[in-house]
């Protein structure tokens, strides 16, 4: 599951799953969420995509500005990842497709992931977040 949440100019991104995997894999979604309707995109095409950080919330920084990077260099879109944390350093699979103005109705170009409201938790269901604040 993924959701945005208001923040003044910005819009703050939400990744939530049962894995810190698979909240940051939402966190991806959302981040698309942001520029184009999720279910728009093809996964056409892989692009492997590797980072690392010394600690969970500045890996996914790094996770979210490498796919900004990807999205703009490659003028792609990607609805689909495949997201493998060990230690502090991820491996991910992001599957995607060239934009289609007419099709995917770009709304905004993200420029990158922020420190704001950046999170990265176990909650107490169990469940694991990842959030933080995209400069659009």
């Amino acid at each position: 599951m993924w959701e945005h949440f208001a923040h003044a100019a910005d819009i703050g991104i939400r990744g939530r799953g049962a894995t810190r995997d698979q909240a940051f894999a939402e966190a991806g979604r959302a981040l698309t969420a942001v520029v184009t309707e999720v279910d728009r995109v093809a996964p056409r095409l892989a692009v492997p995509i590797r980072c690392d950080a010394p600690d969970d919330e500045l890996l996914l920084v790094a996770w979210l500005n490498a796919l900004v990077y990807e999205m703009a260099t490659r003028r792609m879109l990607f609805g689909r990842f495949d997201v493998r944390i060990a230690d502090h350093t991820l491996a991910a699979t992001a599957w995607g497709e060239p934009v289609d103005v007419a099709r995917h109705q770009p709304a905004v170009e993200p420029k990158g992931a922020t420190m704001t409201a950046l999170r990265v938790a176990r909650e107490p269901d169990e469940t694991w977040l990842a959030q933080t604040v995209l400069d659009v």
